[in-house]
């Protein structure tokens, strides 16, 4: 028997308990001297039994480059668009059927049918490989409140405050950012749900493990600033020093999930031990996205598939390839279709140069791939796929040998290739970015790409 796992409207007194009103002001901390950044004054910030503090919600490091070399104080403003991101989901409560009071059918697609014509014929197709997440994008206006009959084997989860939880998810990635942004997160999180149906882990996944999965999946990313650790490490941000330079976006992301998991109630109804037990297998999920660790994953994905030991009745084993499949999902853009993955390409690549143009300005040093004048897209994504997604999906494929690995190593070639002809047409130089061919083997400057 199938299940659906859908995200949905709470239609009790519980969902007017969760929601607080907030207001946003400017705070400034006299010990940085690289970032404003906005607190929501009256969020609760819950001191975790697990050891650590969750990151407030809208703790955004909001960047503001005017102070640098300054030892002055700068007041600055809400500036008007972040006073409507504060307000958009009480504008979307307002709008919604539920408050102007038409009822709401007991259905399990009840948050399909705000979705219309192709909108909702796409979501039929939320399991094909060849999804559209831009189409998506501008087909729902940016509305991403969904997970869509995605069906599994096993029950999951049906609660009345995921929809609230998916919104506030939502709402803490910026989309000022050209790439890591909520498309990008919603992307992650159909590329995990694909994984999940593959044979060997449909079967073999508990209801547990996929909720995870696809929690960690839509939080990878959340509340990224737009540059990367490097950037955050060398003008001495707070987040880098909170987490002592080690896995320090991919700390912040895992606090901020947690934070909104415990602010939405979302898991209220589990014992304590079992809410820290799923904080802290969300956060070893998120943080196997950290791409400069990527060596000593790999490594490990190799010995097991060569001494044939990996026993997927083990959970440790399950949440090991589950870390896998969220690294894959993460950079699974170049073996997408070749229209998806240019576009996907051009969009980190936006990012990486706005970083370059910024570190240029203030003479912060140009990290690597981010200068304009001596990178291209092509040079970037012929490096990447080579030292980067080649050796992971190779591996993967080996593990998962199915028609979707094929597909993905398939369009993998095909947009390398195409990469390289446009390439030769723009240059005569070497086939591969010097930054990536000068890279010590153990030590990936691929924060730069994707932290």
């Amino acid at each position: 028997e199938n299940f659906t796992f859908i995200f949905c409207l709470a239609q009790n007194e519980l969902f007017f308990k969760l929601f607080k009103i907030r207001r946003g002001a400017i705070s400034y901390d006299s010990s940085d001297q690289t970032a404003l950044y906005i607190r929501m004054l009256g969020d609760v910030r819950v001191r975790s039994r697990a050891g650590f503090e969750t990151e407030r919600r809208g703790s955004h490091p909001y960047i503001d480059f005017r102070i640098f070399h300054s030892n002055s104080e700068i007041e600055v403003s809400v500036s008007a668009r972040n006073i409507r991101r504060l307000l958009s989901f009480q504008r979307y409560l307002r709008s919604s059927r539920f408050f102007r009071g038409i009822t709401v059918p007991n259905s399990s697609n009840i948050l399909d049918d705000d979705y219309n014509g192709q909108a909702k014929c796409m979501l039929e197709k939320v399991g094909k490989w060849n999804f559209d997440m831009f189409l998506f994008d501008r087909l729902t206006n940016g509305k991403f409140t969904f997970t869509a009959d995605i069906q599994y084997k096993h029950a999951v989860l049906f609660l009345d405050v995921c929809f609230l939880y998916i919104v506030m998810v939502q709402e803490d990635y910026h989309s000022q950012n050209p790439y890591h942004n909520a498309v990008h997160a919603a992307d992650v999180t159909q590329a995990m749900h694909c994984y999940l149906k593959e044979p060997k882990l449909s079967k073999s996944l508990t209801p547990w493990d996929v909720l995870l999965s696809l929690i960690a999946a839509a939080t990878h990313d959340l509340d990224h600033p737009g540059v990367n650790q490097p950037f955050l490490i060398k003008t001495n941000h707070y987040l880098a020093t909170l987490y002592k330079n080690i896995s320090v976006l991919e700390n912040h992301h895992w606090r901020s999930a947690v934070g909104l998991l415990r602010e939405s109630g979302l898991f209220a109804h589990m014992s304590s031990e079992n809410r820290q037990l799923m904080e802290s297998q969300i956060g070893a999920l998120i943080l196997a996205t950290d791409i400069s660790r990527q060596n000593e994953y790999l490594a490990l994905f190799r010995t097991h598939l060569d001494r044939g030991d990996l026993c997927l009745e083990e959970a440790g084993h399950r949440h090991f390839i589950l870390q896998m499949a969220l690294k894959c999902a993460d950079i699974c853009n170049p073996c997408r279709t070749w229209e998806l993955s240019k576009q996907w390409s051009e969009k980190v690549t936006e990012e990486f140069f706005h970083q370059g143009d910024v570190e240029k300005r203030y003479q912060l040093g140009v990290s690597p791939l981010c200068d304009r004048q001596s990178e291209t897209i092509a040079n970037i994504q012929i490096g990447f796929m080579t030292y980067l997604v080649e050796p992971l999906f190779a591996e993967w494929a080996r593990f998962s040998n199915t028609r979707l690995s094929q597909t993905m190593l398939g369009h993998l070639g095909l947009n390398k290739a195409s990469w390289k002809g446009l390439q030769r047409e723009s240059s005569s130089g070497d086939d591969t970015d010097p930054a990536f061919e000068e890279m010590d083997s153990d030590v990936l400057p691929q924060e730069t790409l994707l932290s």
